[in-house]
């Protein structure tokens, strides 16, 4: 007869295994990476060289250009960033801002970075790059700088594009890059949430580690149907700092459970010898092929699913031992315009920020078609 307390010990054991197994299985069907930030040990990984979609951690590659061109004195933190026509006209998630508001860099780039709206991360690419393309070049050209081969940058924010994509391990990269060499700008990553002001409701930051996991300090989250749902969390505990980079989870609160597992395991981690991020050498398949998840993230079946994966109230269900409930409210902090957009109709004249800018027509006969 088995004792009562070895029973106990082998159920535990075999739900604690079961639980590893759920949990490797899941981890092996999507790309990931952890990495300590001193250092640029690599202490955790699977398909990092797999091309994925970014989504909104595009944002992160934004917000290098500008710190960029903040430290050279190019831009303040005071510039102005003026909404356009066409920024104004990106989709969702934006705020809203019409052509003409102005806003400062400053207030800019804590949208961007807690409520990832599209509008503001144009502006903000047509005020550092003088246009989208303009800033996509200069995208390009610091990632290629700082290491980054596996990746390439057609905008500012991360909208659906073939030709916009990236990798976990330079997504790690670019992390490890933006903590390294910017420190003092760690705080935008950090903004659990943002008051717009004017009676708009204070919007809070998708990143779910933030004042849940412990040491949680960054960084973004992103999403479109073809990338599943993509994290770069970060956490800092007895000053040492530890990324994690999650692509292509199906569920928002499934990226949050592998990067907190992830940085858990991370910090548990100690002793060098290992691969860096530097000298990973790269893997896999055929990697020139995007990763498209559109059919599986984006089905009936799958956005049914994901609400099903809420309690009553339409809270998310975070199963992990890692994160904690938040019993306060998220810190808020005042973002708002400096100017708002002139009111045409009020005079005769018609401020430049509204005349919308011609586009290329088509040419014909045998020439090549022009597209916009």
């Amino acid at each position: 007869m088995i004792p009562r307390i070895l029973k106990q010990s082998v159920l535990a054991m075999t739900v604690s295994c079961l639980a590893v197994s759920q949990s490797m299985s899941a981890a092996e069907a999507n790309p990931y990476m952890s990495v300590d930030v001193a250092t640029g040990q690599v202490l955790a990984h699977n398909e990092a060289f797999k091309r994925w979609y970014p989504a909104s951690l595009t944002k992160m590659m934004s917000a290098y250009v500008v710190f960029r061109a903040l430290r050279s004195g190019q831009k303040t933190l005071e510039s102005p960033v003026r909404m356009s026509v066409a920024a104004s006209k990106e989709p969702p998630s934006k705020m809203g801002y019409k052509a003409g508001s102005v806003l400062t860099l400053d207030n800019a780039l804590k949208i961007m970075m807690v409520k990832s709206a599209n509008d503001v991360s144009v502006a903000v690419a047509e005020s550092v790059g003088g246009s989208k393309a303009g800033f996509a070049k200069m995208m390009n050209a610091e990632a290629k700088r700082i290491g980054m081969f596996g990746s390439n940058f057609s905008n500012p924010h991360g909208l659906p594009d073939p030709n916009n994509y990236t990798t976990a391990r330079d997504m790690a990269l670019l992390a490890a890059q933006l903590r390294r060499e910017f420190p003092e700008y760690a705080h935008y990553f950090n903004t659990e949430a943002i008051d717009p002001g004017e009676g708009k409701k204070v919007q809070a930051n998708y990143n779910i580690l933030l004042g849940r996991f412990n040491g949680a300090d960054g960084m973004k989250t992103g999403f479109i149907c073809a990338s599943g749902f993509n994290l770069a969390g970060s956490a800092t505990r007895n000053g040492r700092t530890i990324v994690a980079i999650v692509l292509g989870a199906s569920r928002q609160e499934d990226r949050t459970v592998q990067a907190a597992e992830l940085l858990q395991n991370g910090f548990a981690t100690r002793g060098g010898g290992g691969a860096t991020l530097a000298s990973l050498a790269p893997y896999g398949g055929n990697n020139n092929q995007v990763t498209d998840l559109r059919a599986q993230i984006c089905s009936q079946e799958a956005m049914s699913d994901r609400w099903d994966g809420r309690d009553v109230e339409g809270r998310l269900k975070i199963n992990s031992s890692y994160i904690t409930a938040m019993t306060r409210e998220p810190v808020a902090v005042p973002v708002g315009l400096i100017a708002k957009a002139p009111d045409v109709k009020a005079g005769n004249s018609l401020h430049i920020s509204q005349v919308p800018i011609p586009l290329q027509r088509p040419m014909r006969g045998n020439m090549t078609t022009a597209v916009n």
